[in-house]
């Protein structure tokens, strides 16, 4: 069955190149377009669309606005097409805050970098928007801040986290959870240049830790997560007795870069037994091989459920091979994360 996508943007010239792209491989079908919110609610209403794609600076309502008022009385998939700025990062965040699925940076004036590659991207995050639990999201609460009291563990341990499409919030509402006296976090979500940043410094805006994007060979402290910057994959390497971040933009792994795999891999090779991983909501399956490798190292590790999770794709696939010790519903990862810790430091 098609993909119905409607187009919301007040270019006419985005509207024609969307247009022509989502339908470019006959499993999604373009029902309709508007230039602005105002004729888009009209349109929700008249075509009843699977999916939506969004921009945020238009006429007459914010894309915003709209999309708060669409998730509060009518939730429905979003796919937000984002200018790549500092401003649409930050907006784009926001946006995903407020329930968009997923979001692809839009081409620039000229139509130059990549159409082709723009327009693979983009039909598949509408494919797994399509596929997304956003109704049953805006039924959930969020998941409340349990008081976990420590997460300590001991030196030379490790936190990490994969996720793809609705990461954004997961990874929030887990690292909202964690108090600032646990080990090093590493992240990796996938995630174009330009966003990685913004969305690092958002989550050291809303946690108790601090959260920075990856720089190459910076050492992996307590209490800090660290962002794969996007477009580089993130590892972690042991260099004269410290565990350091180390950035390299070497092939795509699992059809990413940064590929959860390739954090998750170097993890098991670098720390074993000390680590502690999630694997989170997104499409795919990038993470199971390396959430494997972490698991036969003596690591414990969970995923996500399937209620709680927006796109049940990666911790689905590392479920079914084997990589998770067990699943557990988004609010109560952080309390899975904290008490493996727990027995990590009895052990030693």
């Amino acid at each position: 069955m098609s993909i119905r996508v409607l187009i919301v943007d007040d270019s006419a010239l985005i509207r024609e190149l969307l247009s022509r792209t989502l339908a470019k491989d006959g499993d999604i079908v373009v029902v309709g377009t508007a230039q602005d919110p105002i004729e888009a609610r009209e349109k929700v209403k008249t075509l009843s669309p699977d999916v939506l794609t969004l921009d945020i600076e238009m006429p007459n309502m914010n894309g915003l606005a709209f999309l708060e008022k669409l998730m509060r009385l009518h939730p429905l998939p979003v796919v937000m097409v984002s200018t790549l700025t500092k401003k649409g990062a930050s907006e784009t965040l926001l946006a995903l805050e407020l329930g968009a699925v997923d979001f692809a940076a839009k081409p620039g004036a000229d139509l130059s970098g990549g159409l082709d590659a723009f327009g693979a991207v983009l039909r598949d995050k509408v494919r797994a928007a399509a596929h997304s639990d956003v109704r049953g999201r805006a039924m959930r609460a969020t998941p409340p801040k349990v008081g976990i009291r420590t997460a300590s563990a001991p030196t030379g341990s490790v936190i990490a986290i994969g996720a793809s499409t609705g990461g954004v919030e997961a990874i929030r509402a887990v690292l909202s959870q964690l108090p600032p006296d646990c080990p090093p976090i590493v992240i990796a979500q996938h995630m174009p240049p330009g966003f990685t940043g913004r969305f690092a410094a958002r989550l050291d805006e809303v946690t108790e830790l601090t959260v920075v994007e990856a720089e190459d060979r910076m050492p992996l402290l307590p209490g800090h997560a660290y962002v794969a910057k996007g477009d580089f994959h993130l590892r972690v390497e042991r260099s004269s007795g410290q565990l350091k971040c180390r950035l390299s933009q070497d092939e795509l792994a699992s059809g990413h870069r940064p590929s959860v795999d390739v954090l998750f891999e170097s993890v098991a090779k670098s720390v074993g037994h000390m680590a502690v991983a999630a694997i989170l909501t997104g499409m795919g399956r990038d993470g199971a091989r390396g959430l494997k490798l972490m698991r036969d190292a003596g690591a414990y590790t969970v995923g996500q459920s399937q209620a709680s999770a927006l796109v049940y794709g990666m911790p689905r696939v590392a479920f079914e091979e084997g990589a998770v010790v067990e699943q557990a519903p988004l609010e109560a990862i952080a309390g899975k994360l904290a008490n493996a810790l727990v027995k990590l430091r009895s052990a030693a």
